[in-house]
Parts: C-alpha cells; structure tokens; sequence
C-alpha cells in the first residue's frame, strides 16, 4: 500500500512538471512572438523615419520650380506632420496613406514642369524616396507576418489561457488603403 501512495506520488509530481514545463515553453514562445512584432515595428519605424526625412527636401525642391504649386506643398507637410505623430499601428496606416496619396500628386504635378524633371537633385530624391517605399513595402510584410503569427498564438487553445492571464493581446496588421495598393508612381 506504501508503495502504491509513492508511485501515485512520483506520477502526479511528474504530471505537475509536464504541465509546468508545457506552460513556460507556452509562454516563452508568447514573448518570441511579442519581441518579433516590436522588432518589425521597429524595422517599419526606422524605414518611415527616412521617408519622413526625405520628404522636406523633396518639397524644398519643387517649391523652387513649382512655387504656385502651394496647396500641394502644404497638403505633404501636414501629413507628413501626422504620420510622425501617430502612434498606433492603424493611426499610421492612416496617416501614412494620406501621405502616400499627396505624394503621388506631388509626382503628378512635376510632371508639367519639365526644368524640376530635369533636375538631379530632384531625380535623386525620387529615387530614394522610391527605395524607400520599397523597403516600407518589405518591412510591413515583416511586421504582418509577426503579428500574423502572435494573433494565431494569442487565439490558439492553450496558449488563449495563458495569453489571457499575462495580459498579451492581438496587434493590429499594418494595411493600406485599398487606393494605395498601387506603388507611388515615379517617373523621370
């Protein structure tokens, strides 16, 4: 009888580390997934940053050849303005998008002014504001990815339990407006 209660015992203690060892390997892989969308985040800021730095000059430049062309000019830097202001991933999208489209007409007014066309530093910045755009582009697919990937670990039964308890919680995807799907044309 005294050796069944310690076999009993040995299997529950046992079964209780099983449970514990699953549940920190549950949360453990809650925090990659937590740490992997800060890093993408993080990766998106940094590419928006320098879009954001790139834009004053690019403005600077068309108010040289483009001067009357004042609503456009203004419409960029106030939503240039917003997008550094925005803090949640949907606010960005937004404000980004808004961005995105005022953009867009900058390209499409210069262009009627074949002298801005012309100019180096003006074609410079397009380029690099294009290589920009694309290195936004690739860095939201990181960021979707990761937030695809802590969404389906937050919703996945047991990690639910366990997400529920320490607070972690479903990002937001960073989209674009179904008006924006289309690269920022650049033309020379």
């Amino acid at each position: 009888m005294l050796a069944l209660a310690g076999v009993f015992l040995i299997v529950l203690v046992l079964i209780v580390v099983v449970i514990v060892a699953a549940m920190l390997g549950i949360y453990n892989s809650l925090v990659q997934a937590r740490v992997a969308c800060d890093t993408a985040w993080s990766n998106i800021d940094v590419q928006l940053k320098r879009r954001h730095d790139l834009i004053p000059n690019l403005v600077e430049t068309v108010k040289g050849y483009a001067a009357h062309e004042k609503t456009t000019l203004e419409d960029i830097t106030r939503y240039r303005a917003m997008a550094m202001q925005a803090t949640t991933p949907a606010d960005k999208a937004a404000a980004e998008n808004q961005l995105s489209s005022s953009l867009k007409t900058l390209f499409a007014v210069a262009e009627n002014y074949p002298d801005l066309k012309a100019s180096q530093q003006f074609t410079q910045l397009q380029g690099a504001l294009s290589q920009t755009e694309d290195s936004i582009q690739g860095s939201r697919s990181g960021y979707n990815a990761a937030v695809q990937n802590l969404n389906t670990r937050v919703q996945s039964f047991p990690a639910s339990i366990l997400a529920g308890m320490f607070g972690f919680q479903q990002r937001q995807f960073f989209e674009v407006a179904a008006t924006d799907r289309e690269p920022v044309a650049v033309k020379f």
